[in-house]
């Protein structure tokens, strides 16, 4: 059974962090349809003034980041200790669980292009604890498609595996095609999915899709995707649901007001992060 379109977004452009300029694609109003995936910032600029000035030191809780750079670079420092650049393809997953501070900062670059999810937890693992990878070039299979590849980012394709996630399931595919080509993608009938045309334009189930879109899939076994432009290029996302009530407040996001609260008391108390802090400026 092939999936079909239920919903499609192209965002607005906005400003975050220090005054980054992107396009925020997926935020609260999409939270339901594309449960678990909560947001998704595109960046797309070939002006370093539009962000270099990165997003400073703040804290997140309950979420896990998932940033993939795939021109241009992104280098993390967090609450842990961390410290790792990523560039030119690879990816940076960040589980904020509990409570961590980071900061990412964007250096100037030909090109900046790539995008940020924040994929939700569970509410049995808000709590977990925060943690960081990164997924670099040589970890990162390029499968060979009848016609054009997929980079294989995390999770599972066919018999390939890549980085798995410690929590939700993560499927997360960067599939590139040539003008005319077409591939089609397997899954399971329940997985929650979604796209998002990070260049050129396509046909997703038959119908158009044009370059910085994210579309959500009905149920199905297959996904059908037809290139439209000279190079495209569409990141594949596919997770299980979760079905939870959601309290969203920032950089946090919780199940209920009351745990959204507390999280910005002990902000206000210094109480907020559970490990130690070895993070120093």
């Amino acid at each position: 059974m092939e999936r079909l379109i239920t919903q499609k977004v192209t965002g607005q452009r906005t400003q975050d962090g220090a005054g980054v300029s992107l396009v925020r694609v997926l935020g609260y109003n999409t939270a339901e349809a594309f449960d678990p995936v909560l947001m998704l910032d595109s960046f797309d600029s070939s002006n370093p003034d539009d962000y270099t000035a990165g997003f400073p030191m703040h804290p997140h809780r309950g979420i896990e980041t998932i940033s993939y750079v795939y021109q241009g670079g992104m280098t993390h420092r967090d609450s842990l200790g961390n410290a790792d650049t990523i560039a030119d393809g690879e990816v940076q997953w960040m589980t904020a669980g509990s409570g961590i501070l980071h900061e990412e900062m964007l250096p100037a670059a030909i090109r900046m292009l790539g995008v940020q999810l924040w994929l939700n937890l569970a509410s049995k693992d808000k709590m977990t604890a925060p943690a960081y990878h990164s997924v670099k070039k040589e970890e990162i299979k390029e499968i060979p498609l009848e016609k054009g590849f997929l980079r294989l980012l995390a999770g599972r394709y066919k018999e390939y595996s890549g980085f798995l996630s410690s929590y939700l399931p993560f499927d997360y595919y960067d599939i590139h095609l040539p003008l005319g080509a077409e591939t089609t993608i397997p899954s399971d009938i329940d997985d929650s999915v979604m796209l998002f045309t990070l260049l050129g334009d396509c046909k997703i189930a038959g119908q158009f899709v044009k370059e910085k879109t994210a579309v959500k899939l009905s149920e199905g076994t297959f996904t059908t995707i037809q290139a439209e432009s000279d190079e495209v290029q569409v990141l594949y996302v596919s997770s299980k649901k979760l079905g939870e009530s959601i309290a969203w407040g920032g950089p946090i996001v919780m199940n209920t007001l009351e745990e959204l609260n507390k999280a910005f008391e002990e902000l206000d108390e210094g109480t907020f992060l559970k490990k130690k802090i070895v993070y120093e400026k």
